[in-house]
């Protein structure tokens, strides 16, 4: 196993390059087939908001040799190929790279919520549940990934069920509805428009009822979406090609939509405080890439925040579930220990069987060329000498065996030697590559 993980998240990159890096859902397929066509054993792509990640395993069978970083690095610059407007040059600086134990504790961090920029959403786990499901249905998930990505399901659960880190939780959408409440100070009597009717947009539209909000207009590019969501707030729904044109009629607009491009340009925005006779509207873009013309800021009246705006709450947020994030931290370390022994273990599998049947063969072959020397032998004396001699053979390679297991399984903290033993083993009995 050589595990990588390379990306960028909310606290590494600015929005403006997160967009560039960030994929639409129909992207993904081909992006994963791009990786394993450079000979990636598994991998999985994780695209939200707030983050774009690879995680790669580009070795299946156990390898001595330490991964060198530049790996990573090759695989992403030949991934960015297919990325227009953002060279790796460009992205460097804001990118992180972790291998190994290390990218299992960020996976398992970031299903918890704990890298999340408001600590303790449960949108995560969502977003990397269909991440994992649509690698494998694309044939990019194997035996590693199955049994990382899946404890990090589990251990997302456990954290959950033994912390307070979900309780009075916060997510993007009430953050979006805090910062709204510091412009206007009350929200009763505004009038909202969502564009996009995913699941920020439903959380966005939960927290201006409880808020206050007068009406909510909703809108989407499946209009059936967007009448369930009407259905739950008593909203009212508006065609997605004429959305532009009621701009004029409300306060506050929060876009989360997965349209390509600006779907709300600096001309709509000012047409629509022209016709507000200059009465501020306020909007929030959380969607990545964004939806609203940045250039909208330039505008008198127009009050315009990004995904990237959100993270001064986020930060009291994260200050005031410091207790609870430290106990789950405790906890992953913990989880991360166990996962890495048990994945060292199996990694010895190949080594073990090599070991056993190389043992049984020579077993086999001593007692083939020297059986006639033996003569006749009853059925008794058969199952002795061959009781025997496979104690011989068991008891040579107990040794090995149980040192192998016992540095796979050390803790975390101590320094695993099993990979330069397992070279040895290797070499000693002259096993072949299975």
């Amino acid at each position: 196993m050589r595990l990588v993980l390379v990306g960028v998240n909310h606290r590494t990159a600015p929005v403006q390059l997160r967009e560039k890096l960030a994929y639409r859902p129909e992207e993904i397929p081909a992006a994963l087939g791009h990786m394993r066509a450079q000979g990636v054993a598994e991998a999985l792509i994780l695209s939200t908001c707030n983050r774009v990640e690879w995680t790669a395993n580009l070795d299946d069978a156990f390898s001595p040799e330490p991964m060198p970083r530049e790996s990573a690095e090759i695989m992403l610059q030949r991934l960015l190929l297919e990325r227009p407007g953002v060279t790796f040059d460009e992205l460097q600086p804001h990118l992180y790279v972790f291998e190994g134990q290390a990218a299992i504790k960020h996976l398992f961090r970031v299903a918890a919520s704990l890298d999340s920029m408001i600590v303790g959403e449960p949108q995560i786990l969502g977003q990397l549940k269909v991440a994992f499901a649509q690698a494998r249905e694309h044939g990019a998930i194997g035996s590693v990934l199955d049994t990382v990505v899946t404890r990090a399901f589990n251990v997302a659960k456990r954290i959950r069920s033994e912390t307070e880190i979900g309780h009075n939780g916060v997510s993007v959408g009430y953050a979006a509805v805090e910062l709204a409440r510091e412009i206007f100070g009350s929200l009763h009597k505004k009038r909202v428009l969502i564009v996009g009717a995913g699941k920020m947009s439903e959380g966005a539209a939960k927290h201006l009822m409880r808020a206050g909000a007068a009406e909510i207009l909703l809108t989407n590019r499946t209009p059936e979406r967007a009448q369930e969501l009407a259905n739950l707030f008593s909203g009212e729904v508006v065609r997605y090609e004429l959305f532009p044109h009621r701009l004029a009629e409300v306060d506050i607009v929060i876009t989360s939509s997965a349209a390509p491009g600006y779907v709300i340009t600096r001309e709509m925005v000012r047409r629509a405080i022209d016709a507000r006779k200059s009465q501020p509207v306020f909007l929030v873009d959380i969607a990545v890439p964004r939806n609203i013309d940045p250039a909208v800021q330039e505008l008198e009246h127009a009050f315009l925040y990004d995904i990237d705006d959100l993270q001064r709450l986020a930060s009291s947020n994260l200050r005031a579930r410091e207790g609870v994030a430290q106990r789950a931290e405790s906890i992953i370390t913990e989880e991360v220990s166990r996962l890495e022994a048990k994945l060292r273990e199996r990694e010895l599998a190949p080594t073990i069987v090599s070991l056993q049947e190389q043992l049984e063969a020579i077993r086999r072959d001593v007692l083939t060329r020297h059986r006639n020397k033996l003569g006749s032998l009853t059925l008794e004396q058969e199952e002795a000498l061959d009781a025997i001699t496979r104690g011989i053979v068991n008891k040579i390679a107990h040794g090995p065996i149980s040192e192998m297991r016992r540095q796979a399984g050390q803790i975390a903290g101590e320094e695993p030697q099993e990979a330069e033993l397992v070279s040895v083993v290797r070499r000693m009995f002259r096993l072949r590559d299975r």
